[in-house]
């Protein structure tokens, strides 16, 4: 078929096109004011970050120039093959990167311009995830071993990348691909997962609050308590319960009197309960009893998570970042410290008022009370500059583009880009609320951008090319793909 009104440049959605370029020039605009210097004033000064920004976006343009000029099908024949290109450039980073602020995520091609694969992962796996999904096999609305299976192999596509990202570590990238987990919602996964979802985000929270001993009983007693009320079987839950005790009794027994206390409290509770749920699970699968084996593979993954937490946090996180989320939850307090960004931020945007101060007229911005402010904390200068009319304008801006871009998805004929149309939603959805999250003290500081206003390249380029790759999908829907 030929494009609706035979001509691509017709076809385009000119509206998502028009809210990208303002959003564009309206983040310059703030990089600009964030580290305005009156001696070198010129807008096309190399020397400070807002004549380099005008180059990345003159580039940028080059880009959807060149995502606009590709066949639309191409994206999907070619899924897989930029998927391979990225999680090589992740795996190559660990070894041949540079290493900032901590991570190693970064290649150094000049000492004025490094590249993040990273961020070019990003519109890659959603490319890939979008191609194998849309297979017209794919389905995961039940629990059948078929949507099991193609579930495990979506979430794959997802924790590759993830995992090398980890590596780095850039926890922030990481929080990305969590954000796809709306994808799969629309594709028919059953709400029961995000039930599970947020209850991984209370154990999360918990394992860094409260000690491994009081999870760990918590979640016990949880499913012992939820069980029982649904069965509505005392007696066979009490038995269930005296099994346990009394397995922890002969592993604490064996522990203090034979080991001499080799093993703390916490690995002994882990040890009788993962043991007695095992035989449970077992007795289950061969009775048939669902209640039973869907709480106990609940109870049995809670821990697991619980344990892989303690782990990621004490052994992969970097201590500056084991801080930040120590102090966001209140485990500890660092004033002059990290406390200090998040402090200065909210000072930052509450003193713009209603209306804000004016364009280049921002004290906290001009004395640099608030680090990395043109790049993960531009928020800010917005707040202050442009007050709470500025800040509102800026999140509606947002959501009318990612609104427009789930409208457009639901527009699509084909499979594969109403997928990509609700990655590329899910993604900037993400950053627009942990960035201005972060900036107001309402999450965690994980160093994540706010998409086409923060200061850089990699950044720029690699949402300018997430967000074309679909307003170039959207202009072919009347083709087959």
């Amino acid at each position: 078929m030929k494009h609706r009104g035979g001509n691509i440049f017709l076809s385009i959605d000119w509206l998502t096109v028009f809210l990208y370029l303002l959003l564009v020039f309206l983040g310059w605009l703030n990089i600009y004011s964030a580290v305005y210097d009156e001696s070198h004033s010129s807008i096309l000064s190399m020397s400070q970050r807002y004549g380099k920004q005008l180059i990345w976006i003159g580039i940028s343009f080059i880009i959807i120039t060149l995502v606009m000029v590709i066949q639309a099908r191409v994206y999907s024949i070619f899924a897989y093959i930029v998927y391979g290109i990225a999680i090589l450039a992740l795996f190559l980073v660990l070894f041949l990167g540079t290493k900032t602020n901590g991570a190693r995520s970064w290649f150094e091609i000049t000492s004025n311009f490094k590249f993040q694969p990273a961020e070019f992962a990003k519109f890659a796996t959603a490319l890939a995830l979008s191609k194998f999904m849309s297979n017209f096999d794919f389905d995961i609305s039940s629990f059948n071993s078929q949507c099991v299976n193609n579930l495990f192999k979506a979430i794959l596509i997802l924790a590759i990348p993830a995992g090398l990202i980890l590596c780095q570590p850039d926890m922030g990238s990481v929080l990305v691909y969590t954000s796809l987990i709306f994808v799969f919602y629309r594709e028919g996964l059953p709400g029961f997962w995000l039930w599970l979802i947020v209850l991984a985000v209370l154990i999360f929270v918990s394992t860094l609050i409260f000690s491994l001993n009081f999870v760990i009983g918590g979640l016990f007693i949880l499913t012992f308590i939820g069980y029982t009320l649904y069965k509505q079987k005392i007696v066979s839950s009490l038995i269930g319960l005296g099994l346990y005790l009394f397995t922890f009794a002969i592993f604490f027994i064996i522990n203090h009197w034979g080991l001499q206390d080799k093993y703390q409290l916490h690995y002994i509770m882990l040890a009788s309960i993962m043991l007695v749920s095992f035989v449970l699970l077992g007795y289950s699968f061969v009775k048939r009893h669902n209640p039973l084996k869907y709480s106990l593979i609940i109870l049995i993954g809670s821990l697991l998570l619980v344990f892989s937490v303690d782990f990621i946090f004490h052994n992969v996180m970097t201590a500056h970042q084991q801080t930040l989320i120590n102090v966001f939850l209140g485990v500890e307090n660092d004033p002059q410290g990290t406390e200090y960004n998040v402090n200065q931020s909210k000072i930052a945007i509450g003193s713009g008022g209603l209306t804000g101060k004016g364009f280049l007229d921002g004290t906290q911005t001009k004395f640099n009370f608030v680090p990395e402010q043109a790049t993960d904390f531009i928020f800010c200068t917005v707040g202050e500059e442009w007050g709470f009319v500025g800040c509102t304008t800026i999140i509606l801006l947002f959501l009318g583009l990612i609104i427009r871009i789930m409208y457009l998805a639901e527009q699509q004929r084909s499979a594969f880009s109403r997928i990509y149309g609700y990655c590329v939603a899910s993604i900037l959805f993400l950053h627009l609320a942990i960035n201005v999250g972060m900036t107001i003290g309402m999450v965690p500081v994980i160093g994540i951008p706010l998409p086409f206003f923060s200061y850089g390249g990699s950044s720029l380029w690699s949402f300018t090319t997430l967000l074309f790759i679909f307003i170039r999908l959207d202009a072919s829907r009347d083709e087959q793909l």
